[in-house]
């Protein structure tokens, strides 16, 4: 039974949170954007998700806060819309829609800013005529299991940078949804995407990783999206006195792998067990387990910073 990296384990309280929408409030029911807006009609629009930990007075602290928002930040100029708030603001109203909802803890935030409305449905960001909306959705989430993931290599490719920029964390994610129907369709639990060269790129929504003769391989990281836990990953590697490759490497190097493993902000590090049918640990493997122990007292360090608001 294939099983999705952001599985997570139903909690009552997510029926009744609060969502923020453009600085108000409202119930899940009642949270509503409108139907010209741009993130619907276009997918026209920059998101980020968020992990939350409790902080040294017990209110939630958002991960690694200032990557994210940059990321968030550099996507909307890279769109040509400026958000209204600033980074300082944006963050405030984070932790006021946290405090409203009294989420502190297991908490996972998805934040979505779009153009803004429009006048009429069509793609030319001329025709919007509001300020971008801004939406932020708290909800209590713990991923439902760590066990070794199976990977598929699917046909949908990671493209070059003047058709989609990857790095763009846009709202437009139909070539990942793609890769992610082929990987289901195929009894796997995510999807394995090559570069347009053939190398091994990213999966649909966590970045990959092997280890061969105690390296720790990722891709170049030309075709991906910055990743934040990526790139966590990789400073801990290098701390603990590992060898990192950012490099092309390509399936046949995938299937000789020791051990391999994905990232990504909701579940950390989640081991690999095959790919293509191709055995690669049934068990999470050492350096696996020494990678995610250090990557959480990294994610330890950043949260005893607490809210750390200018």
């Amino acid at each position: 039974m294939s099983h999705s990296t952001h599985a997570y384990a139903p909690d009552p309280r997510n029926d009744t949170i609060l969502i923020d929408i453009n600085g108000a409030l409202f119930a899940r029911e009642e949270a509503k954007i409108s139907v010209f807006d741009s993130g619907f009609v276009l997918g026209d629009g920059v998101w980020e998700g968020l992990r939350v930990y409790p902080g040294p007075d017990g209110k939630g602290v958002i991960a690694f806060r200032e990557m994210h928002l940059r990321r968030l930040y550099d996507g909307a100029k890279t769109l040509d819309f400026d958000l209204p708030l600033s980074k300082d603001e944006l963050t405030a109203r984070l932790y006021q829609c946290l405090d409203a909802n009294n989420a502190h803890e297991g908490v996972h935030i998805r934040l979505m800013v779009s153009r803004g409305i429009k006048a009429t449905p069509y793609q030319d960001p001329r025709a919007t005529i509001s300020p971008p909306t801004i939406v932020i959705i708290p909800e209590f989430k713990t991923p439902s299991s760590n066990a070794p993931i199976s990977l598929f290599t699917v046909h949908v490719r990671r493209g070059y940078p003047d058709v989609q920029d990857q790095k763009l964390n846009s709202h437009s994610k139909l070539n990942c949804i793609m890769a992610c129907i082929q990987a289901t369709k195929s009894g796997a639990d995510e999807a394995l995407m090559l570069d347009p060269h053939g190398f091994v790129a990213t999966c649909n929504s966590t970045h990959f990783f092997i280890i061969r003769d105690g390296e720790v391989w990722t891709s170049s990281g030309d075709f991906c999206l910055g990743g934040i836990t990526r790139a966590m990953v990789i400073k801990v590697a290098r701390d603990i006195g590992l060898t990192v490759r950012e490099r092309n490497f390509s399936l046949t190097d995938v299937y000789g792998a020791d051990e391999a493993f994905v990232t990504g902000t909701f579940a950390g590090l989640t081991p690999v067990q095959d790919v293509d049918g191709r055995s690669i640990n049934n068990e999470i493997g050492p350096f696996t387990q020494q990678l995610q122990a250090a990557y959480q007292e990294l994610v330890a360090a950043d949260i005893a910073r607490g809210r750390d608001i200018s």
